[in-house]
Parts: C-alpha cells; sequence; structure tokens
C-alpha cells in the first residue's frame, strides 16, 4: 500500500517517526513534506498530499501541521480529498468506517509521537464500510 506523507516544520519529527513505522511494516511511503524547521506554508504541503492522494486510487495520505487543523483545511479544498482531523483511536476508526477518509491529518504539538503511531495503524488497518455511509459519503463529492 501506497502512503504519501506531508508536514510542515513543526510535523519533521512525527513524521520522521511514522514514516520509519510505515516502513518497517512494509508500507510503501512517499515523502512530501519538508524536513527543516525552518518556517514553511502548511498549505502547500496538504494541497500535494490531498492531489497525489486523489490521482492514486488505493492510497492514503498523512498530513502534519502544529495542531493538524490548517493542514486538514488544506488537503480538503481538493476534490476527493477527505482528510480526518483524529486525536484519538475512535475518531481514527470512525473516520474511515462512516466516512471513507483518504487521508488522516495530525498536530505535532497536541499528539504524542506514540499515540500517532496508534492512529496511523488503525486508520490504515480499517475498512470502510459502505452501506448506508456510501450514499453520505457520494454527496460530499458533488
Amino acid at each position: 500500500m501506497k502512503i504519501y506523507i506531508g508536514n510542515d516544520h513543526t510535523g519533521v519529527e512525527m513524521k520522521d517517526f511514522i514514516k520509519n513505522h510505515l516502513v518497517n511494516n512494509g508500507y510503501e511511503v512517499i515523502d512530501l513534506g519538508t524536513n527543516t524547521q525552518q518556517s514553511v506554508d502548511y498549505p502547500n504541503f496538504g494541497k500535494d498530499v490531498a492531489q497525489k492522494t486523489v490521482a492514486d486510487p488505493g492510497s492514503f495520505g498523512i498530513v502534519i501541521c502544529g495542531t493538524g487543523i490548517g493542514i486538514s483545511i488544506a488537503a480538503n479544498k481538493v476534490k476527493g480529498a477527505r482528510a480526518a482531523l483524529c486525536y484519538e483511536q475512535e475518531t481514527a476508526k470512525l473516520s474511515r468506517e462512516h466516512n471513507n477518509a483518504n487521508i488522516l491529518a495530525l498536530g505535532a504539538r497536541v499528539i504524542a509521537n506514540h499515540k500517532a503511531i496508534g492512529l496511523v495503524d488503525i486508520f490504515l488497518s480499517t475498512e470502510f464500510e459502505g452501506d448506508r455511509h456510501s450514499k453520505r459519503v457520494d454527496m460530499l463529492n458533488d
């Protein structure tokens, strides 16, 4: 499975931590984020990950900024992107089951790296339920 990952300057450490975990677990990881802690603009990274994820069916994206809020907003501006900002395991699970989220947004200033790994694992291992949720997800794409 291919994972596109992007981050701003606040998410470098978390990105590297997640990336290493994913590679060690057999995922193909495409790093679209910055590798410096010099200030950069998160919208560019959110948009880039979203565009690549939407253009590559079956792939997923992970975006990281300080809180996850700004970069998730940026990612969601791309048609077909469904970025979910998750802080808890239940939201990571439900974002996939009910919303068919294809991008996980995380906040490096508000989530510890080890907790982020748990969210990533749940997000990537949870299947979309479909059924009644399919109609609702289709409405998001209109």
